[in-house]
């Protein structure tokens, strides 16, 4: 759910990856940390452990101007691939304004992918959220592998509800298509918002979600 502080003319959009183990959610962050200038972004922080490469989450805020001498400020997560870790996945999900999952185009990984999905979606169950109301953009990574499967399978497997969602080919190590994804979900993010400005349903200013984050990180 957006945050809005008046004080600071800022809203806070909350996007959350999830995906495979190994399947390329830190990588994503690691390349648009890279890739921004540092005055418009923020520290990424990573907890890793052997199991996962991600234990907890990623932290990233990139700002942007938006409408009416506001600045948009996009707070970055991934969450734990795998199931063990539910309790902390569910955490992060929390007042999500928008999603991205992550595939692992490997034809190896497929059913990796299919228990991912699943294991996505009964998250969002259990913390009361749906895709009807949350936007979601798909990234099928690992493309430039020479075991990847046909994109029409990974569509096949994933992407066949009664609502397609946007879905991009990609690289994350190689930053193919990695800000393209970002720059997919940040629209809909943004124009979800606007129109519930429009509609009156728009959030009261309320504290910064960020100190939430540092409590989470134990730090």
């Amino acid at each position: 759910m957006a945050v809005i502080h008046a004080d600071r003319r800022t809203v806070n959009f909350k996007i959350v990856y999830c995906g495979t183990p190994i399947g390329g959610k830190t990588t994503n962050l690691q390349h648009i940390h890279a890739c921004l200038d540092p005055k418009s972004r923020g520290e990424l922080v990573s907890l890793s452990t052997t199991a996962d490469r991600t234990l907890f989450f990623d932290f990233l805020a990139v700002e942007a101007p938006i409408l009416n001498g506001y600045t948009a400020k996009f707070q970055l997560y991934t969450v734990p691939g795998q199931a063990v870790y539910n309790a902390t996945y569910q955490l992060v999900l929390q007042q999500a304004d928008g999603l991205v999952f992550v595939a692992d185009s490997q034809m190896d990984r497929m059913r990796e992918n299919v228990q991912a999905w699943d294991n996505f979606r009964n998250n969002l169950r259990l913390n009361g959220q749906s895709l009807d109301e949350l936007p979601l953009v798909i990234q099928y990574n690992k493309r430039d592998l020479p075991n990847a499967a046909p994109i029409e399978y990974l569509e096949y497997l994933i992407n066949q509800g009664a609502h397609r969602c946007q879905s991009f080919e990609a690289s994350a190590a190689r930053g193919h298509n990695v800000l393209t994804t970002l720059n997919a979900i940040s629209h809909e993010v943004l124009g979800r918002f606007m129109a519930k400005m429009q509609q009156g349903q728009v959030p009261q200013p309320m504290a910064s979600r960020s100190s939430s984050a540092a409590a989470m990180a134990g730090v």
